[in-house]
């Protein structure tokens, strides 16, 4: 059956089109194929040492035997977070030379940059490791950028760069610090002969200015732009965020409500980007007699993070590890069954009650890969391969 139209119709909009459609795949890759990690821990560098891993493991194993009954887990999730204590407690470590350590001296802390280096380099540990260096504000620049100078050439002095290896930029005032860290990051792979575009860096959301520029457009969506491909990730920074909104201190939560506002801002510029999002963290610390009340409220908060989309969050103390993987493995153990059979039923194009269409089918396995990749299901409780499953995830199956 003929139409109306002529193919000068079509090749008129292909050709409108071009510029805008080379943009979009350009900035709109999509999700990024393989593992995320699940958590972030921030260790001030005056306290990374070769073992660190191996002690933070054996610190939440200890209070998860002792006390993990006041968590009241399914015995599958109960068992899953004992492996994962006992083989990875910290899956993405951040070795922090930002406000966790402070302003020692630079005597002190180019010693500390480079000795960093040279630990991480023949320690390991962890899937993802990095550091948190200084701002790229007046005050702190200089400081940061020869930390990061120093802590690479510990680093690469021992061997090549690690897999997963990534840097946190802090504390974001203006668009251009981002641009500025990306020539630093370039200058840095010319020097250590890196393959450009090996260095990249998560941005901190913990500035109103990260958020709404000065002129009234939204940074954080120029902040991804800015970064030229290198960033892989917005992580939302609770305290400094809210403090600088004034909002009291017994109120600084990842729950507020100015916590959500930036955090969904976070989402829709970073949505399609490939740039991965992270929540921050809870300074209620699971120690001495609060231990019940503090895990309650940290599994709450890492529950309440994966609901909203934030497959990511930070930890500060070796007894969040319990919480963090014992609300993440039911998080994704209690969504099993659905997400399998709701995945099945879409690629055997078997009617059911939902009408799921090829974006909610990338979600669906997007979501089973999150599950499989932290260690929360196993790969026979998959309703397809892993190849499978990333193939929906990036939507290169169909039913």
């Amino acid at each position: 059956m003929a139409g109306r139209l002529t193919e000068d119709v079509y090749t008129a909009a292909d050709t409108r089109l071009a510029e805008a459609d080379a943009r979009v795949a350009v900035s709109y890759p999509g999700e990024l194929p393989g593992r995320r990690p699940v958590h972030t821990v921030y260790v001030p560098a005056s306290q990374y040492r070769t073992r660190l891993v191996a002690d933070w493991g054996k610190q939440a194993m200890r209070v998860f035997i002792e006390h993990g009954d006041l968590l009241d887990l399914d015995p599958a999730v109960a068992e899953r977070v004992r492996e994962k204590l006992l083989t990875e407690p910290i899956e993405d470590l951040r070795i922090d030379f930002e406000d966790g350590y402070g302003h020692p001296g630079d005597d002190v802390e180019d010693a500390d940059a480079l000795a960093a280096g040279r630990t991480l380099a023949t320690t390991g540990g962890t899937p993802f490791a990095g550091i948190r260096f200084k701002s790229f504000e007046a005050a702190t620049r200089r400081r940061g950028i020869r930390t990061l100078d120093l802590f690479l050439s510990g680093l690469l002095e021992e061997g090549p760069l690690p897999d997963g290896f990534v840097v946190t930029l802090p504390k974001v005032t203006a668009v251009e610090q981002v641009q500025a860290a990306v020539d630093v990051l370039a200058r840095l792979e010319a020097a250590y002969g890196l393959a450009e575009g090996t260095l990249r860096f998560e941005v901190q959301i913990e500035t109103a200015q990260s958020i709404l520029s000065v002129d009234g457009t939204v940074s954080v969506a120029r902040i991804i732009q800015a970064a030229a491909g290198r960033c892989s990730g917005l992580h939302y920074g609770t305290y400094d965020y809210s403090a600088g909104l004034g909002i009291a201190a017994a109120y600084q939560s990842m729950a507020h409500p100015a916590a959500d506002f930036a955090k969904q801002f976070m989402q829709l510029a970073a949505a399609g980007t490939g740039v991965r999002l992270s929540d921050g963290s809870t300074n209620r610390l699971p120690v001495g007699n609060d231990l019940d009340g503090a895990w309650a409220e940290h599994r709450r908060l890492v529950r309440r993070s994966l609901e909203n989309g934030f497959y990511q969050g930070w930890d500060l103390h070796p007894h969040q590890l319990p919480t963090r993987f014992a609300a993440t493995y039911a998080f994704y153990r209690e969504g099993l069954p659905s997400a399998a059979q709701r995945l099945r039923n879409y690629a055997d194009q078997v009617s059911s009650g939902v009408l799921d269409e090829p974006a909610t089918a990338e979600a669906l396995a997007r979501y089973l890969l999150g599950g499989y990749h932290c260690g929360a299901l196993a790969e026979s409780e998959l309703p397809f391969d892993v190849h499978t499953l990333d193939a929906y995830a990036r939507r290169e199956a169909r039913g």
